[in-house]
C-alpha cells in the first residue's frame, strides 16, 4: 500500500514537472517572438556603386532593442538601391550606406551632395607612390612662378604652396574600392571637391605642376602657410635683387654715299649715288 502511494506521488510530480517545462518553454518563445524583428543583411559583399538586387540580401531575426539605426525591415524598399560604400557579407544594410532613391549606379552615386568629382593626372611620385587610396585624404601642392616677379622683365621666382587641404580621394584610375590597402601606382586620381575647389584645382593645374600630399585621416585642422621659395629653402634672409634685362636698341647703319663732281664750262655740279 505504501509503495503504491509512493509511486502515485512520483508519477504526479513527474507530470507536473513536464507541464512546467512546457509552460516555461511556451512563455520563453512568446517573449522571444515579441522582442525580435526582421532585418535585411547582405548575403554577399556589395561593392561601392553597385545596384542592390533581391539575390544580394536576406532577412534575419534581430533583437528589436538592438536594431541598427536606419536598418531595413522590408526587403522591397531595397530594390534597385545603390550602395554608397562597401557593405560586407552578413552586415546589416542601413540607409546611411545607400545613395538616395533613384540614383543610378557608378561613381556618381558616391559623390556627396553639393560636391563634384574631378580627375587629375599623376605619376608614381605625384601620386604618393600609390599610397593615396580611395577613402584617404590628401593635400594638393602646386609649384609655380610668382606673378610679382615677372614685372619689368625680371627673372621668375619659383614658389611651392599648399592650395587645397583635406581632399577626399574617390577613386584611383577606375577603381573606387576602399577596402584594398595595397599601394597602386596609377596615372589618374579622382578627387571629391566643392565647386570652388574645382576652380582652384583647374587653375593650379594650368599654371604649375601638382603634387599630392597624404594626410592623416583623423586630422581635420587646416594649416596656413606662406609657401616655400628658393630663398626660404636655402635660408637666405637678404632681399633678392632682381636685375632687369638689358634693353637692346636697334640702330640702322647708313652707308656713305658716293659723289662725283661734274664741271661743265664755268658750272660745277655734284652727283651722288
Amino acid at each position: 500500500m505504501k509503495n503504491t502511494r509512493g509511486l502515485i506521488m512520483l508519477a504526479l510530480a513527474l507530470v507536473l514537472a513536464v507541464g512546467a517545462v512546457f509552460a516555461a518553454a511556451r512563455w520563453i518563445n512568446a517573449r522571444a517572438t515579441g522582442n525580435t524583428s526582421k532585418a535585411a543583411v547582405a548575403m554577399v559583399d556589395i561593392g561601392l556603386g553597385s545596384r542592390i538586387t533581391p539575390e544580394m540580401i536576406r532577412m534575419v531575426d534581430w533583437p528589436a532593442s538592438a536594431m541598427p539605426p536606419g536598418a531595413f525591415t522590408d526587403p522591397k524598399l531595397l530594390d534597385s538601391r545603390v550602395a554608397r560604400s562597401t557593405i560586407q557579407r552578413g552586415e546589416p544594410i542601413m540607409e546611411a550606406k545607400l545613395a538616395p532613391p533613384g540614383t543610378q549606379g557608378g561613381l556618381s552615386a558616391v559623390v556627396a551632395n553639393g560636391k563634384r568629382a574631378m580627375t587629375v593626372r599623376v605619376n608614381d611620385v605625384v601620386g604618393v607612390a600609390g599610397f593615396a587610396l580611395p577613402g584617404n585624404f590628401v593635400d594638393i601642392l602646386v609649384n609655380t612662378q610668382e606673378e610679382s616677379a615677372r614685372k619689368d622683365g625680371a627673372r621668375e621666382v619659383s614658389i611651392s604652396k599648399i592650395v587645397l587641404e583635406r581632399i577626399l580621394v574617390l577613386a584611383i584610375a577606375q577603381d573606387p574600392n576602399r577596402d584594398d590597402t595595397k599601394p597602386k601606382v596609377v596615372n589618374a586620381v579622382t578627387l571629391e571637391l566643392s565647386p570652388e575647389q574645382t576652380e582652384k584645382l583647374d587653375l593650379a593645374r594650368s599654371v604649375g605642376t601638382l603634387s599630392l600630399v597624404l594626410r592623416n585621416q583623423i586630422d581635420p585642422d587646416p594649416v596656413k602657410t606662406d609657401g616655400a621659395t628658393k630663398n626660404a629653402l636655402l635660408g637666405v634672409t637678404r632681399p633678392v635683387v632682381l636685375r632687369p634685362r638689358p634693353v637692346v636698341r636697334k640702330v640702322t647703319m647708313m652707308r656713305p654715299a658716293h659723289q662725283v663732281d661734274v664741271i661743265k664750262g664755268l658750272e660745277r655740279t655734284v652727283q651722288k649715288f
